[in-house]
Formats: C-alpha cells, structure tokens, sequence
C-alpha cells in the first residue's frame, strides 16, 4: 500500500474513533446528569456514587484528550504534514502511526519529550488501540 492510501485510511479510522469518542463523551455526560438529579440513599451509596463520578471524570479527561489528539492529526491531514515528526521532521514509520494513529513525534524523538518533562505529553499514547 502506498503512504497516501495509508494516510486516507488512517483518516477513516480517526474518523470512525472521533465518533465514537463523542458519542462515549455524550453518554458520560448524560449518564452525570442523571446522577446529580438522583436523591442519595445513605452514606454507602452517597460514597459510591462519588467514587464512580471520579472514574467517569477521570475517563472523560482522558477521552476528551484523545479526542483533542485527533483532531489535531485530522487537521494535519487536511494540512499535507500528517505522518511526519514535529520533531526532526522526518517520515514516522507507519508501524507507529498505526499503534497510535495521532503520534506526533517519532519514538526517538518522543522519547527525547518524554526525557524532558512531558512537555508534549498530550500527543503521547494513553494506550495502544485497534482500528479494525
């Protein structure tokens, strides 16, 4: 396959994962509401439902930010620069870009972020996803 079928069906599957991304976002948020709404029992259920609205923030956090990570690779696509390190500017092998389809960096220059405080840490990985 050649890097320009590549990158069109990166896109797609971006596309596919924003999807669903906002459509998991959208049921947090509506699943919040509804749990603000509720009367609490006692005090078990009053803990039980905080510590569940921390997970669910906690996941929305982190799904809000994937989500921020794809946009931007879907804005680098549009742009002609997806694919290539913001670092040294070379070709990121297409075995990074599919493990994480908005990698910014190249491992080695990704590396060298992480080394200096996580400055870039939104365009690293919060784990490896599959696209098929």
């Amino acid at each position: 396959m050649h890097r320009k079928e590549f990158i069109q069906k990166m896109q797609q599957v971006l596309l596919r994962r924003r999807s669903a991304l906002r459509q998991s976002l959208s049921g947090e948020l509506s699943q919040f509401n509804i749990s603000a709404d509720r009367h609490v029992g006692d005090e078990i259920d009053a803990a039980l439902d905080t510590d569940y609205g921390l997970i669910n923030a906690n996941l929305a956090e982190v799904e809000s930010q994937e989500l921020a990570n794809i946009d931007a690779a879907l804005r680098r696509i549009r742009e002609g620069t997806y694919g290539t390190c913001e670092g040294c500017e070379k070709r990121i092998p297409v075995a990074r870009l599919q493990a994480i389809p908005y990698a910014r960096f190249c491992v080695k220059c990704q590396q060298e972020q992480d080394k200096l405080g996580g400055a870039n840490r939104s365009a690293t990985t919060y784990g490896v996803w599959s696209h098929e």
